[in-house]
């Protein structure tokens, strides 16, 4: 693994196959994709940022590169993609071997380029749009929140305010004589025009033609844009003044009825506000809901009581009658957001779904961060929050305004991406028939990312037949080139260039070299998202069928064994854990939907869908560590079996983290053992696992839970759904100090065996 975390730390990039397989054919008998997961703009430490523009080539527009040939007394480069020659401009004139510029480096894969004099005039935008139809104790924790968050925007920030309940308030801040908001109803959509008509923003102006965007280009004089978005640093007063005001939306709620509550005509006035204002900058909604939809376009249900909120079954049914409506205005707006360069964000705070999964679309495909939690109160939303904009832990360096592209060899085409970015549609040789996520494009938008935004790009080798041996052994590198041209956090224009080169390899004694480059943290995190992306888009799939016919073609192809003999069945350490996060994934709540409503679903499929590898893998096999009086923290398996009286456990599962204390320690913590001087020793292990957990918080954005329980305690709940169950209520032996888990589940080791049954034959 080591030597796969080198390459990750040198261009961010994880691939799965890290020796490529060479043909169509061998691509489709191995089963997991030829694939990559790639952090765009991972900051690295001693990466140089240049201050001139790229060298292009002339005709496939990639990058100058370390893998380019150069040939310095002509001063002429051959691209790798497509080989075209090209001329160095006058200013490379002195470049030579002793001499070479930053991008020719063999070390220097991945770069940046700064152009000068290309930063953006306009500073970021937060447009804050605030449910009120919500309780009393509720709405004054979300007040809090929100006066802190304003606290710390950055001084030259725009910000602007709608609230919306039955109706969407649009506040306009520059009036601070009154306060001064516009109206409009819930029920009904409003279009941009209509908008601009109702806040009469062309008093002064005449009417632009149809067709034009509105926009400071075409007459919206800034004093316009100046009453609904005022730098932080001037309307801190009249904000606040305005959230102390803030009221529960007045409208009476009948018993029998749901609050009316109209999110989806209010992201819709927003997106049309940022549109008239500020078309193409960073600008960024951030939506806080503290309940389902009821009213106007995007409701998910119906305001009537004795109607419940769709649960998964309603949707294997087809039996939500609101849901494709909703998802369809979405899509709607989602285009609207893309096209004018914004992002969505959601914070979603209520005991009940309140529409994360229609809203997916429009979150993810615009880059958007998505906190998910029980109220406005808990510590998951607050201090999520606060991580957005601050950045004394660990930054988060929010970009926006991001397009992605990629070139490759001419044996490689692009299916698609799995992640938060959406579809530019550019069509070209680059575009494999075969779609996966956004696809049939070789360009994407990003309208919001971060550092640690990953996207996972999958490819479709199409050599059909091996040449003879002589042309393989000269050119068998395929090459690949990730282009991301985004507006950095401190304003300015930056392009990261990543250059990749892998060996490929077909024919009779290609398979020890695959198995020697096979990744299986990041195959395991490809086959998730794939699963995830099949589960939502292919009717009657079965995701459990789809995983095991996969581990077992992976396992008959690279394993060791004589025919029909399971006993004689070995995988190399390369593949060994492979087979145990597949069936980790089997029973994650990626794949196991049972228990979990839609919205908890599209919320965790959509953090998997942009994290690294490394967080991706611990959302699919949480990791957890043992503390004794004995030794020193020290992994254990996820297994019941790790469950002991005198132990503490920690696990981590990405979204929850349990410290669970074995049943002699939870007595010896309630006699307050731990307050006595003379157990100074006890003191310490009940602390060790806290500070443990407090340095996993401060590194994750959204904060996960933190659950502290007891052995047989109701909330020990967190961690037995984890583990595996090797000792169940049916099976034989004693367990002493240990546990059982009541589960009709197979362990591990029953479904190894059954692998290794099949994989033989």
């Amino acid at each position: 693994m080591a030597e796969f975390m080198e390459l990750e730390g040198q261009d961010g990039v994880r691939m799965p196959w890290n020796v490529v397989p060479g043909t169509k054919q061998e691509a489709s008998n191995c089963v997991v994709p030829v694939s990559a997961i790639y952090t765009p703009i991972k900051t690295f430490p001693n990466m140089p940022v240049l201050p001139y523009a790229p060298l292009r080539c002339r005709n496939c527009r990639s990058v100058l590169n370390p893998f380019s040939i150069v040939d310095f007394a002509a001063k002429i480069w051959i691209c790798p993609f497509c080989f075209q020659r090209n001329h160095f401009p006058p200013h490379y004139a002195s470049i030579s071997d002793e001499n070479l510029p930053a991008e020719l480096f063999p070390q220097y894969t991945t770069i940046e380029y700064q152009s000068p004099g290309e930063a953006s005039s306009v500073p970021p935008v937060f447009m804050f749009v605030v449910d009120t139809n919500i309780i009393e104790e509720e709405m004054a924790f979300l007040k809090s929140a929100l006066s802190q968050a304003i606290g710390l925007l950055p001084d030259n920030s725009l910000v602007g305010l709608i609230t919306f309940g039955t109706l969407v308030h649009v506040h306009e801040l520059g009036f601070s004589t009154i306060p001064k908001t516009y109206v409009f109803k819930g029920s009904k959509d409003v279009s941009k025009d209509q908008l601009l008509e109702q806040m009469n923003f062309f008093l002064i102006k005449p009417k632009p033609p149809t067709g034009v965007i509105a926009g400071a280009r075409d007459g919206l004089s800034s004093e316009s844009i100046a009453r609904f978005l005022l730098p932080a640093s001037d309307c801190e007063f009249s904000l606040n003044s305005i959230l102390e005001e803030l009221q529960k939306d007045p409208w009476p709620i009948p018993t029998d009825q749901r609050a009316s509550r109209c999110t989806g005509t209010a992201l819709s006035v927003a997106a049309s506000l940022l549109g008239a204002c500020v078309p193409g900058s960073g600008a960024r909604i951030l939506a806080f809901v503290g309940g389902p939809s009821t009213e106007g376009p995007g409701a998910i249900v119906s305001k009537n009581l004795s109607e419940p909120i769709r649960s998964h079954k309603d949707l294997d049914k087809d039996s939500a009658p609101n849901y494709h409506k909703a998802v369809k205005f979405y899509e709607g707006l989602t285009m609207q957001l893309v096209h004018q360069g914004h992002v969505l964000d959601l914070f979603a705070c209520a005991l009940d779904q309140v529409g994360v999964a229609e809203l997916k679309v429009a979150v993810e495909r615009t880059g958007g961060l998505v906190v998910l939690a029980e109220s406005f109160g808990h510590s998951v939303f607050k201090d999520s929050l606060r991580r957005v904009f601050r950045s004394e832990d660990k930054e988060l360096g929010l970009s926006s305004n991001g397009i992605f592209e990629i070139n490759c060899s001419k044996d490689i085409k692009v299916q698609g991406i799995l992640g938060p970015c959406a579809s530019l549609e550019k069509k070209g040789p680059l575009c494999s028939d075969t779609i996966v996520g956004q696809g049939s494009t070789s360009a994407w938008k990003m309208c919001g990312l971060d550092q640690a935004t990953s996207l996972c790009l999958v490819f479709d080798i199409v050599k059909k037949e091996l040449p003879d041996a002589t042309l393989q052994s000269s050119s068998n590198q395929f090459y690949f080139q990730f282009l991301t041209y985004y507006q950095h956090s401190t304003g300015e224009m930056r392009l990261r260039v990543t250059s990749l080169s892998r060996r490929w390899v077909a024919g009779p004694g290609s398979i020890q070299d695959l198995i020697a480059g096979f990744d299986q943290e990041a195959a395991a995190v490809v086959m998730a998202r794939l699963v995830s992306f099949k589960m939502e888009i292919e009717a009657e799939f079965d995701p459990i069928r789809w995983l095991d016919k996969a581990l077992i073609h992976i396992c008959s192809r690279f394993g060791d064994y004589q025919k029909d003999s399971p006993s004689s069945f070995s995988l190399s350490p390369r593949l060994s854990i492979f087979p145990q996060f597949m069936f980790n994934l089997r029973r994650s709540q990626f794949v196991q939907v049972f228990n979990n409503s839609p919205d908890e679903t599209a919320y965790f499929r959509m953090i998997l869908n942009r994290e690294n590898v490394a967080n991706s893998v611990v959302m699919i096999q949480p990791s957890l560590v043992s503390y004794t009086f004995q030794s020193a923290p020290e992994p254990a398996l996820l297994d019941v079996a790790a469950i002991a009286a005198d132990r503490i456990l920690l696990l981590d599962s990405y979204f929850t983290i349990v410290i669970f204390h074995g049943s002699t320690i939870a007595q010896w913590r309630k006699a307050g053992y731990h307050n006595q001087p003379e157990h100074q020793a006890f003191a310490r292990l009940l602390q060790a696992p806290r500070d443990d957990a407090d340095a996993i918080i401060k590194e994750r954005f959204p904060v996960p839970r933190l659950v502290i329980c007891d052995q047989h305690g109701s909330q020990a709940r967190f961690l037995l759904a984890k583990l595996n169950p090797s000792a169940t209520y049916n099976s034989e032996g004693n367990h002493p100090g240990g546990d059982i888990i009541f589960t009709d589940d197979v362990s591990f080791e029953v479904f190894l065996d059954h692998l290794q049954r099949l994989a033989v034959q």
